[in-house]
């Protein structure tokens, strides 16, 4: 291997070490203030479920009756009765005259503001993570409770950087859940229930999302807290000097 490139991984190590410890000691406070402001925004603090409600331009089209002009049939068991296929103009399944079904515009602008949130959570954690597997001394026998301490801080990290991963499956699954209920309302717009469960789900989203920005705001305090508390274990996990045992 060149020097060159020897020097390049060096300094890669360097710069990622300097930028690390940069952002524990002054941007994960900055962080915290910053997510604690956004949290007391109208936005997020009143949580008014009615904010979410949103007219899905499905019509309820006229029910028109069926009638059936057997009198025989009702006296024959289910199972024999014949099969009468009943048209009616004007309510194809999934038709949808008004255009199409809109996304819920106010979760959309709050998604907006919320998954560059995660997606920093996510990179400010996989930074972290490489700091401490830098900082990692070589395996010996012997005075490894240090080692012990970034072992421990590490696997918190890797647990906060899953959990944020987690969060970008949760809003991508709450499109997919909408698209196939909305679907059931344009299948069946007399029933009422479908209409309900499209109210629900924006409903919980909208918890969920506010729940996501706490959850962000809190992972952020806890790994500034558990890495300031432990700052020196961190960085030297082993004295450079064998302490006396007498």
């Amino acid at each position: 291997m060149s020097q060159d490139t020897i020097k390049k991984v060096q300094d890669y190590k360097d710069t990622l070490i300097k930028k690390a410890e940069n952002l524990i000691i002054y941007g994960f406070p900055e962080k915290i203030v910053e997510l604690n402001e956004m949290l007391a925004t109208p936005m997020f603090s009143e949580r008014n479920f009615d904010e979410v409600h949103q007219d899905l331009n499905i019509p309820v089209p006229d029910a028109l009756p069926v009638e059936n002009n057997s009198a025989s049939d009702a006296s024959e068991p289910a199972a024999k009765r014949p099969r009468v296929d009943c048209f009616i103009p004007g309510t194809k399944v999934m038709a949808l005259p008004n255009g199409t079904v809109p996304c819920n515009t106010p979760l959309c602008d709050m998604i907006k503001v919320v998954k560059p949130i995660i997606r920093t959570l996510v990179e400010d954690s996989n930074l972290l993570k490489m700091w401490i597997s830098f900082m990692i001394p070589k395996i010996e026998d012997g005075n490894n409770f240090g080692v012990s301490v970034q072992e421990d801080t590490l696997a918190e990290i890797q647990a906060v950087e899953s959990e944020a991963a987690a969060f970008f499956d949760q809003i991508s699954r709450y499109f997919l859940s909408r698209a196939k209920v909305v679907s059931k309302v344009a299948k069946y717009p007399h029933i009422d229930d479908y209409r309900r469960a499209v109210v629900e789900l924006d409903e919980k989203e909208y918890l969920s999302l506010w729940l996501v920005v706490c959850e962000v705001r809190n992972r952020y305090s806890s790994l500034h807290d558990i890495v300031i508390k432990n700052l020196e274990k961190l960085k030297k996990p082993r004295s450079s000097n064998a302490e006396s045992l007498y």
